[in-house]
């Protein structure tokens, strides 16, 4: 049932933001050179790396490491970055991600391939047998400001409590959280 929600949510999601995705790729590629997306590398389930699309919001040369470890991020974003940032709009492209059966809208968000502390906590608490998602319990109970220790706590309490409604409940309060900007790091 999981797999047919995700399947058919993420294409109806690419129909209703077609004309908005195209904007927003005319939007990156007017402001600043490179490619449109990032792809990032990101730890799936079983911990096997596969590529994450994201709509590029940094510069061609940024350092790959999650954005709270930049010094002074700001200086290493795009002129849209910021609102593709705190409008979630950067995380349309992992619709794909989700049609190809890496993600699924609700579960662990993916840890970057050098986040070995998560991955590890994760795998030592079973956490890695989940698919990685869109959005997930952490997301909605801190995102960005939550530790690795705290983050990894709710990725099980997701793990053990996971049904269908539970993922409804992420996904609606997801979209509130985004609607409000809670938690956006930029």
């Amino acid at each position: 049932m999981k797999r047919i929600f995700d399947l058919f949510l993420s294409l109806l999601l690419l129909l209703i933001f077609s004309s908005p995705l195209l904007i927003i790729v005319f939007l990156i590629a007017c402001t600043s050179s490179g490619p449109v997306l990032y792809w990032s590398n990101r730890v799936g389930r079983n911990n096997v790396i596969f590529k994450m699309p994201k709509f590029r919001t940094m510069l061609v040369d940024t350092p790959e490491v999650a954005t709270h470890l930049l010094n002074d991020s700001n200086k290493f974003l795009t002129p849209v970055g910021p609102f593709l940032r705190k409008s979630s709009l950067d995380e349309l492209p992992q619709l794909w991600s989700i049609i190809k059966g890496d993600m699924s809208f609700v579960g662990p968000r993916p840890a970057l391939f050098n986040q070995d502390c998560l991955i590890e906590l994760r795998t030592k608490s079973g956490v890695e047998v989940l698919l990685p998602g869109l959005t997930g319990w952490a997301q909605i109970n801190g995102r960005d400001e939550l530790s690795v220790p705290e983050k990894v706590r709710l990725d099980v309490e997701y793990l053990q409590q996971q049904s269908f409604f539970f993922d409804m409940k992420i996904v609606l309060l997801t979209f509130l959280k985004v609607i409000r900007r809670d938690g956006v790091m930029h």
